[in-house]
């Protein structure tokens, strides 16, 4: 019997069942589906938050936006890839995390750029950013710090959108923030809790991905609220 395998995917069993005329079992079908839509959110990952650059680049303001709270999404995207790295989990399971690290990085400098003030204290913590994140991603510290930190990586990612879900709530407008991006925010960590669960991750992956689905609908949710209706142009008599 040939085995149908790509990319660590195996098609043999669906390919049998299929051959046969009959619907493929469940052990059978999950995990391929899983693998698959684990690879779409890799892809999406590579593209999910330009809508945000490209918008801050488009208006030439960060109107809105939390500085800290991108600063630590990086730095919880950091500690995330570097524990699935550790863990050698398949890249399916966590890839997307490699592209929006690089994506948030590029989204930081970009806010810094437009910001009209960027204080001394925000470039002490991007000097520290820098020469602290190759260890981490390296894996070069100790095991326990290394489980401690991926379990703080989940308060991380929470209080990184407390602020900007505050500054929305405070200002009763999502500024610059892009529906897009938050969108495919909310999506990746609803897709991601399913093929964490069948990739058999750990639990505190899992739960990092149900902490995305509560503060990236919250942000969602907002930006859906505080939409502003268009304008109505005035008919000339």
């Amino acid at each position: 019997m040939v085995r149908l395998e790509f990319m660590g995917m195996d098609f043999t069993c669906v390919y049998e069942s299929l051959t046969d005329a009959k619907f493929p079992p469940k052990d059978c079908l999950l995990p391929l589906i899983s693998k698959l839509l684990g690879y779409a959110i890799v892809a999406a990952s590579t593209t999910v938050k330009l809508p945000q650059i490209m918008k801050i680049i488009q208006h030439k303001s960060v109107r809105g936006l939390s500085v800290l709270a991108f600063e630590m999404e990086v730095v919880g995207y950091t500690i995330a890839l570097a524990y699935c790295l550790h863990k050698g989990l398949p890249f399916s399971a966590y890839g997307e995390l490699a592209f929006l690290l690089i994506q948030a990085i590029i989204l930081v400098a970009t806010i810094y750029y437009f910001s009209p003030r960027v204080g001394n204290f925000t470039w002490i913590r991007a000097l520290l950013y820098c020469g602290l994140a190759p260890t981490i991603l390296a894996g070069k510290i100790d095991p326990l710090l290394f489980e401690a930190l991926y379990a703080s990586q989940h308060a991380i990612f929470f209080f990184a959108r407390v602020p900007q879900i505050w500054e929305n709530f405070k200002n009763k407008s999502t500024g610059e923030l892009s529906f897009l991006t938050s969108f495919m925010n909310s999506l990746g960590s609803i897709v991601r809790v399913f093929t964490s669960l069948q990739e058999k991750a750990p639990t505190s992956v899992v739960m990092g991905s149900v902490v995305g689905i509560l503060t990236n609908g919250a942000i969602l949710s907002q930006i859906i609220m505080y939409q502003k209706p268009p304008k109505k142009e005035k008919k000339k008599d």
